[in-house]
């Protein structure tokens, strides 16, 4: 039987991952964050001493990278690089920063395309990122686009790294995610940019219950 997909794409902090966990929860199926991908080879990029946007450096790397995730009892994923749990570690700015160069290069985007989709292939999955609906994922039944402005989203990343004990200001997440969103909409490998046929869904006038109701919605209706 086909498996069922769900993608969410959105920029960065937009609250993609975790309405897209608790989607998972509510519908019983596998959540994969797709963003947490990049990051691990960001990190690993990094702890390379590796240029973000040597291309032809990384590329060489590619090969030596293993990247798995795990799902606990919950559907929680975790994310292993070589072994080892990276979870928390993909998380800080200089991570993002990284995972934006990374994913602007067509070899990283070709490595783990295949990987995405067997993951689809094999469960029924709600799918984060920023190319879902428009490249890795295109028939997939359900298609959100989730945003809020990059000033709401700045608030949510910040109070998120505090909750984790990464010491960051404001005014560094803030720019951050204007850099991100612009690196991600303007790159030539798969840009930022609503799919055909998504909804959009704007949660910057949202709580976090109040957003995950209406994606609910959008889902359940879709689904039927």
């Amino acid at each position: 039987m086909e498996q069922q997909s769900i993608a969410i794409d959105g920029p960065s902090g937009a609250g993609k991952s975790t309405l897209a966990r608790l989607t998972a929860r509510d519908f019983g199926i596998i959540h994969v964050d797709t963003g947490a991908l990049y990051r691990a080879i960001g990190l690993f990029v990094r702890r390379r001493e590796t240029g973000s946007r040597d291309g032809d450096a990384i590329a060489r790397l590619l090969p030596e990278i293993k990247i798995a995730l795990e799902f606990d009892g919950n559907g929680a994923q975790r994310v292993l690089l070589g072994g080892e749990d990276v979870s928390d570690a993909i998380r800080t700015p200089e991570a993002s920063r990284y995972a934006s160069d990374v994913s602007a290069l067509k070899p990283v985007r070709a490595f783990l395309l295949g990987t995405q989709r067997d993951l689809a292939g094999a469960s029924d999955v709600v799918m984060d990122g920023r190319d879902i609906g428009t490249v890795v994922l295109p028939s997939a039944g359900v298609k959100v686009f989730l945003t809020a402005s990059p000033e709401v989203r700045a608030e949510r990343r910040l109070l998120e790294l505090r909750e984790k004990g990464v010491e960051t200001t404001y005014g560094e997440v803030l720019s951050d995610i204007i850099t991100r969103d612009g690196n991600d909409s303007s790159r030539r490998e798969a840009p930022l940019r609503e799919a055909d046929g998504a909804v959009r869904l704007d949660t910057s006038e949202l709580t976090l219950p109040e957003s995950f109701e209406v994606l609910r919605k959008i889902i359940a209706e879709r689904l039927r």
